[in-house]
């Protein structure tokens, strides 16, 4: 059950909570309600007091012992027995109801209009007769008097259909291209029919005339109301011999007194929804009007709000038990809504239960919600834009926020983001996903930066908690994944581990040795937990153990510390060569001295000559000369010039030999 306040007064949604599963078994239902607290506070007030998928119209028999409903799918009518609080009978149909009425005081006799055209009457044992009507039917009403069904639809004729004669009578010509609705008066039978023109023709069951017409389009266009299309009549109703409620599909519900053709009272549901029921509550002098978000409950004499309630699926019909303050809702959803608001009446007798529990349940606190008002806040104030209002008489200060007209905010709210349904619709298909994803089997987790010391501690984390739970005293010490003081350390990537930086590999070796020595610490406990009679010697291997740890860590520093020499190493060279061969060789150029000339290509002939004469023959040229030249004038070539001088000199050759005898002899 959930409470609601609505202008302070009280609303009771007896339907609240969740529903279980028809195919669990009693022991898992009480399972069930033992542990969720939902289901324990859910008030099965009738039960299966729902539909398959979705419920049409739901109306109350003139005893008050039967509440019918018609659903769908598959197409069919239940029957609750009130008395018994539970389904009385269930009926599939053809095909699905437009409008449904009952004849009789109880569920005896009941006539169903279907979608396709069909008329189907019902007697208490079930299907009785059928009949087709020539149009299409939106609606139908029955004159008791002359037991005539009169039938409105896509046609201009409102066809008649006698009970009593069994056959059509002379349809009703009207002037209008096509009919939404129908009602006849309880008092003076006065039939009246609500057009798709946004008109109301009154007609005389007795001499089968129209009486009086209504314009209602024109006269729902109040001050600052904008209409983006015509005014049809969405809905209609009679209370007693002079009143007569009208709603229009902009969302206008109109109070008029037959005598005028002006309307008494004008009320603007501020949705521009089609009005889809209109009902009255002759105690409180109350009009109960609603469309497909929101019921509203308001004084007919001064359109003073009373109450609200807004379901949280579509409104299709609303039906309020007689003379009591309970209602019940059709709805685009399986589940039939029941409310219980006492400021309207008191519980019905078979159910009187609920005043006692009410009362009970008053002194809770509730929230207040203002009807046509919504509640802001600065913020959201300024992702509207409207910070320039605050102020202005269309803000009312309240606590923390502020309240503006529902119709202002509305209208800056589309203005400002257009796709905000289309916003909220992927957010709540994202949040049934994920809701449904939880039920799979749970995975770990791991945060963005340093995923490996994440897991590294979750795996430490579950090596304590075995640990503690064999122990069975206490509980494991806490990880720093669930304090708050490091998680920026899991958050910010400027806290993510260089796993090849030369201080990580050379403090690696040591951090894995501590963790390694820390799970054998916590092995041994949990052995020494389980034999202690064992506890010295293994004490005694645990410190042989550990120096040959202290001395394999050595090892690997050692090891680590040359692998990072040795790539160091390797990097100069690279960078060496790559600086070689980024290096673009420059030309060297040499300056010509003033005189010098270019012979070598005319000596070309004289060079080819020199080379062809023997040894012998260029010295004896070269001593002839008195110089030695060794040119080369090419072009960027060097020259070499000196000049031999005649020196006296001897010079002796000594030949050492060996002789067979192995003596050595010199000759000269």
């Amino acid at each position: 059950m959930q409470i609601s306040s609505v202008n302070d007064v009280k609303i009771y949604n007896l339907s609240y909570g969740k529903s279980l599963p028809e195919w669990l078994s009693d022991r898992k239902k009480r399972q069930l309600q033992k542990k969720d607290v939902d289901i324990q506070r859910r008030i099965e007030l009738i039960q299966d007091f729902e539909m398959p998928t979705v419920c049409h119209s739901i109306k109350v028999s003139r005893d008050g012992q039967y509440i019918l409903a018609a659903g769908t799918y598959k197409p069919r009518i239940r029957c609750y027995d009130t008395y018994q609080l539970s389904l009385k009978f269930e009926r599939c149909l053809d095909s699905d109801v437009v409008a449904f009425d009952v004849l009789s005081d109880d569920y005896s006799k009941l006539v169903f209009l279907h979608c396709d055209r069909y008329v189907e009457f019902h007697s208490q044992h079930g299907h009785y007769y059928k009949t087709r009507i020539p149009k299409f039917g939106r609606d139908f009403s029955y004159h008791y008097p002359s037991c005539d069904l009169y039938f409105v639809g896509t046609s201009s004729e409102v066809y008649r259909l006698n009970l009593e004669q069994g056959r059509f009578l002379n349809s009703l010509q009207t002037d209008a291209v096509e009919h939404n609705v129908c009602d006849i008066n309880p008092v003076h039978h006065l039939f009246a029919t609500g057009t798709s023109e946004g008109r109301v023709e009154c007609w005389d069951p007795r001499v089968r005339t129209r009486v009086g017409l209504l314009d209602c389009a024109l006269s729902s266009l109040t001050e600052g109301t904008e209409v983006q299309a015509l005014p049809s009549i969405s809905a209609l109703k009679f209370n007693g011999s002079l009143t007569m409620a009208v709603g229009t599909s902009t969302g206008q519900v109109l109070l008029y007194d037959l005598r005028s053709s002006q309307p008494l009272l004008v009320k603007d549901h501020f949705y521009n929804l089609p009005i889809k029921s209109l009902n009255f509550h002759d105690q409180l002098d109350l009009v109960v009007s609603a469309d497909s978000k929101i019921i509203k409950m308001w004084n007919k004499d001064t359109g003073k709000v009373f109450s609200s309630i807004q379901p949280q699926a579509n409104i299709n019909d609303v039906c309020i038990y007689p003379h009591s303050g309970m209602l019940f809702t059709a709805n685009e959803d399986p589940k039939m809504n029941t409310f219980y608001i006492p400021a309207l009446g008191p519980a019905p007798r078979w159910c009187s239960f609920l005043d006692n529990l009410t009362e009970e349940l008053e002194e809770s606190p509730e929230s207040t919600v203002y009807d046509d008002y919504k509640f802001v806040t600065r913020k959201d104030l300024e992702n509207l834009g409207l910070s320039h209002l605050v102020g202005s008489s269309l803000l009312r200060a309240y606590m923390h926020g502020f309240f503006m007209d529902i119709r202002l905010y509305h209208k800056v709210k589309n203005m400002v983001n257009p796709f905000a349904y289309e916003e909220y619709r992927k957010d709540k298909i994202r949040q049934k996903i994920e809701e449904s994803r939880t039920q799979r089997v749970q995975m770990k987790t791991l945060p963005k930066v340093n995923k490996e010391l994440a897991l590294k501690l979750m795996e430490e984390g579950d090596d304590e908690a075995e640990l503690a739970a064999r122990k069975k005293k206490g509980k494991a010490l806490p990880s720093i994944l669930g304090d708050d003081r490091f998680k920026m350390m899991f958050e910010n990537p400027d806290y993510q581990v260089d796993e090849q930086s030369e201080e990580f590999r050379l403090l690696n070796p040591i951090v894995s040795k501590v963790g390694q020595k820390r799970k054998k610490k916590l092995r041994l406990l949990a052995q020494q937990e389980a034999e202690e009679e064992d506890e010295a010697e293994g004490r005694a291997s645990s410190e042989e153990e550990s120096s040959d740890d202290d001395k394999s860590w050595v090892e690997e520093v050692r090891e680590q510390r040359r692998l990072l020499q040795q790539e160091d190493r390797d990097r100069r060279r690279q960078e060496r060569k790559d600086a070689d061969r980024n290096t673009v060789l420059q030309p060297e150029f040499y300056q010509i001295k003033a005189g010098e000339e270019f012979r070598s290509f005319n000596d070309v002939a004289r060079k080819q000559k020199l080379q062809k004469a023997s040894l012998e023959d260029r010295l004896k040229l070269e001593e002839n000369s008195g110089t030695n030249n060794t040119a080369d004038n090419a072009v960027g070539s060097k020259q070499l010039t000196f000049t031999l001088k005649k020196v006296n000199s001897s010079f002796s050759l000594t030949i050492c030999s060996h002789n067979t005898s192995g003596v050595t002899e010199m000759h000269k």
